[in-house]
């Protein structure tokens, strides 16, 4: 990708080696003598970049290597072989520059500490990354207000909710300011409330400060609300990288039409409707159609014109289901 960009990846492939044996007594005693091994390709030659202030969702299935590269992006982990840069930097070799400018945030790992007040586990952070006491009072106020947790301070980290837990492991890390996030998860086991206050924030945050947001979720309201663009994983390998909407049209190139007639219009005639798409339901004077998106018009007027009609609508496939066939028609990897 050509121009500045915030995070570079190339040809970034990361396998295990992991212990393999067959079941019972036997198998494990001769384990013990002869060990074998199998290599696992968690993340296969992915390429793609992240621009300044751009918010993507980074997606798929369970096991697909989203974890594994967030890791390597922030460190964590080694590659076994590619690339990459995040804010100029080589994430693995761990500079302290690099390391004041980001963040990772995994939704199903407690980072605070869990016997101190949020309070005192604020206070480590603050020297942990040396902000200066001023700075960390303005930031610590301003996060305090955003996420609305002035009153969870004194408590112990044990002692909170999993959603209030999330709001405050938010907060606490994003405390330097990091000019890039890593978001793995950040709103897994909240409840739907919960989930929409996170999302707030986050998109805040993104507009206040410019920062660039790579985000993993399983709640597609998460990617709505805040991705414009997504990078598709499967297998470990990149499957898509592009608009959202510019994946629906790909993967469902069609939209449903619910058409509403009158109470008084003789009843629908679905043999008749079909001409226009195919239907998928018929609940009394109410029916559904999926109809190709560039006839979508045409057949909403010929229905129009054709009938009493109280009510038309026209909508794309929900996101999930254009995911999930993403994700479905996603050959596994050799």
């Amino acid at each position: 990708m050509g121009g500045v960009v915030d995070v570079d990846v190339r040809g970034l492939s990361r396998t295990f080696r992991v212990p393999v044996r067959d079941s019972g007594v036997r198998a494990a005693a001769k384990a013990l003598v002869r060990r074998r091994y199998s290599d696992v390709a968690a993340v296969r030659d992915v390429t793609f970049a992240v621009a300044p202030g751009e918010v993507v969702g980074f997606l798929g299935p369970n096991g697909a290597g989203k974890t594994t590269t967030l890791k390597m992006l922030t460190g964590l982990l080694h590659p076994t072989s590619g690339e990459a840069r995040v804010l100029g930097h080589v994430p693995w070799r761990r500079e302290a520059d690099l390391l004041r400018r980001l963040t990772l945030v995994m939704g199903n790992r407690n980072q605070l500490q869990w016997d101190l007040p949020v309070l005192d586990s604020f206070e480590i952070q603050r020297a942990v990354y040396r902000i200066p006491a001023a700075d960390y009072r303005r930031t610590r106020d301003e996060l305090v207000e955003l996420l609305d947790i002035g009153d969870l301070l004194t408590k112990p980290v044990r002692n909170l909710s999993l959603g209030e837990r999330m709001k405050a492991e938010v907060a606490g890390a994003l405390l330097h300011l990091p000019q890039v996030l890593f978001l793995d998860e950040p709103t897994i086991g909240l409840d739907v409330t919960m989930q929409k206050r996170i999302r707030a924030f986050l998109a805040e945050y993104n507009a206040r400060y410019g920062a660039t947001v790579l985000l993993t979720s399983h709640y597609m309201a998460d990617v709505e609300a805040l991705c414009p663009r997504v990078v598709l994983l499967a297998h470990g390998r990149l499957l898509f990288d592009g608009g959202l909407r510019d994946l629906a049209t790909r993967l469902r190139p069609d939209q449903t039409l619910t058409v509403t007639f009158g109470g008084d219009a003789p009843a629908p005639d679905p043999q008749a409707l079909a001409a226009h798409g195919e239907v998928v339901a018929v609940d009394g004077a109410r029916v559904t159609l999926r109809v190709d998106r560039s006839r979508t018009s045409q057949a909403a007027a010929a229905i129009l014109a054709g009938g009493v009609v109280t009510d038309v609508t026209i909508e794309d496939p929900p996101i999930e289901d254009v995911i999930e066939q993403a994700f479905t028609d996603a050959v596994p990897a050799p």
